[in-house]
C-alpha cells in the first residue's frame, strides 16, 4: 500500500513530466529549400502569409519548439504544427493557398485585358470613356468596368496639364532662383515680382444669398463687367509682406512705375548697402528699352534682377500669393466698379503684410531639373 505522502509525490513529478516542453526533431531541410524560403521570408512582393509560412518552416528546421515559433511570429500552435506537416509533404508548393471552392469568375483574364485596351483607347465619338458607356461596348455591368478602372487605376475622366521648358539656361536660371530662395545673399532683400492682368470687377445681377445654417451661399449664374484692371506686387521672400500697385495697362512704362515704387519702399537711407533680387518672369515689358536704361542708372545699380526660365513662372513665389489673393478675394468678389475691386485688394494686401509669414520653399534646383527633364524635349511641343 502506497501512503499518501507517496501518492502526492508520484502526482507531482508525472505533472512536472508533462509541464516539461516536449523536444522537437529538428524538419530536414536541404540547401536550396533553405535559400528559397529566405527569399519568400525576406522578399517584400512576397503574400504576407506565405512569407510568415516560409519563416515556420525555418524556424522548424533550427529546431525551435512549436511554441516558440508560434510565439514569436504571433500565430497559434496548431498553426505551426499545419504548415510543417504541408511543407514535410508537399514541400515549398504545400506552403502556397490552395485553390478555394465557390464559383468561376465570370470573365476572364482575355476580357480584362480588352477592357483596359479600350480604355486606353478614346472612342471616336467622344474624348474619353464612361463606365456606362463602355460597360456597353464591350457587354459588363459599369460595376464589372469601375472594380477593374480602381484596380487598374484607370481614370479616363481626369486630366491634367504639364509643360516642358525649351530655355537653353534651364539649369543656369533653377539654379540662380533657387539659390536665392534656399540661401538669400547676406545684406540683400529678395523680391518676387510678377503682374496679375485682367482681374474683371464683377457684380451679380441680383443680390447674394448669404450664408446660413444649413445654407451655403447662392448666387445668380450671370453676372455684369464692371471693367478690370493689372495689379503689380512684389512678395518679399524673406518675410512674406507684399507690395502692390493696381495699373489700368501693363505695359514697360507701368513696371517702370513700380520699379519706381519699390524704390521708395527700400530708399537707401533706410537699407544701407542693400541690395534688390528681383525675381521675374520673361514679359516683353521687364526687358524693355526704358527698364534697361532706368537700371543703367548709377542710383539703381542695386536693382539685380534674375529671370526665371521660360514656360516656368510657377518658380515664382509671387503666384502662390496670387493663388490666394484669388480664392480669397476675386473669385466670389461682388464689385459694382473697379474702384471698389482695387480698394478690397489693398486691404487685404495691407491685413496680410501686417501678419505675414513667409512661404517656406522645399525644392532644391537637382530635385526641380531631375523632375524637368525626365522625359525627352521633342515631346514638349505645343501639341503638349
Amino acid at each position: 500500500m502506497f501512503c499518501a505522502e507517496s501518492v502526492l509525490h508520484i502526482a507531482l513529478s508525472f505533472a512536472r513530466v508533462l509541464a516539461m516542453p516536449r523536444r522537437v526533431l529538428p524538419l530536414p531541410l536541404g540547401q536550396s529549400e533553405r535559400e528559397a524560403l529566405d527569399g519568400l521570408r525576406r522578399s517584400r512582393t512576397t503574400e504576407h502569409g506565405l512569407a510568415a509560412r516560409a519563416a515556420i518552416v525555418l524556424g522548424a528546421a533550427d529546431g525551435q519548439s512549436h511554441a516558440t515559433i508560434a510565439r514569436r511570429l504571433g500565430c497559434s500552435v496548431p498553426t505551426v504544427m499545419l504548415w510543417r506537416r504541408r511543407f514535410a509533404e508537399h514541400g515549398i508548393e504545400g506552403l502556397r493557398d490552395e485553390a478555394r471552392s465557390g464559383r468561376p469568375p465570370t470573365y476572364g483574364e482575355g476580357f480584362r485585358q480588352d477592357l483596359i485596351a479600350k480604355t486606353l483607347k478614346a472612342p471616336e465619338a467622344t474624348t474619353h470613356w464612361s463606365t456606362r458607356r463602355l460597360a456597353k461596348e464591350v457587354g459588363a455591368s459599369a460595376t464589372t468596368v469601375r472594380r477593374i478602372w480602381k484596380k487598374e487605376r484607370l481614370k479616363p475622366h481626369r486630366v491634367e496639364t504639364f509643360k516642358f521648358s525649351h530655355d537653353p539656361k534651364l539649369a543656369e536660371k533653377v539654379i540662380d532662383v533657387v539659390g536665392l530662395y534656399l540661401h538669400p545673399p547676406e545684406g540683400a532683400i529678395v523680391l518676387s515680382v510678377d503682374e496679375k492682368t485682367m482681374i474683371q470687377a464683377l457684380s451679380r445681377t441680383q443680390p447674394l444669398l448669404p450664408l446660413g445654417p444649413g445654407m451655403v451661399e447662392r448666387r445668380t449664374h450671370d453676372y455684369k463687367r464692371n471693367g478690370t484692371t493689372d495689379l503689380y506686387a512684389a512678395l518679399e521672400v524673406q518675410s512674406g509682406k507684399v507690395t502692390t500697385r493696381n495699373t489700368e495697362r501693363h505695359r514697360a512704362k507701368e513696371f517702370l512705375e513700380f520699379l519706381e515704387l519699390l524704390e521708395r519702399r527700400y530708399p537707401k537711407r533706410r537699407y544701407p548697402g542693400v541690395v534688390l533680387h528681383l525675381v521675374l518672369d520673361n514679359s516683353s515689358s521687364h526687358k524693355a528699352k526704358e527698364v534697361e536704361r532706368w537700371l543703367a542708372d548709377k542710383r539703381r545699380r542695386r536693382f539685380k534682377l534674375h529671370f526665371t526660365p521660360t514656360s516656368a513662372s510657377w518658380i515664382n513665389q509671387v503666384e502662390t500669393w496670387f493663388g490666394i489673393l484669388t480664392e480669397q478675394v476675386i473669385r466670389r468678389g461682388n464689385d459694382e466698379s473697379v474702384r471698389a475691386l482695387v480698394a478690397r485688394i489693398e486691404r487685404f494686401t495691407r491685413e496680410w503684410s501686417e501678419d505675414a509669414t513667409p512661404f517656406r520653399w522645399v525644392k532644391t534646383a537637382d530635385e526641380i531639373l531631375a523632375k524637368a527633364v525626365r522625359k525627352p524635349q521633342e515631346t514638349s511641343g505645343a501639341a503638349h
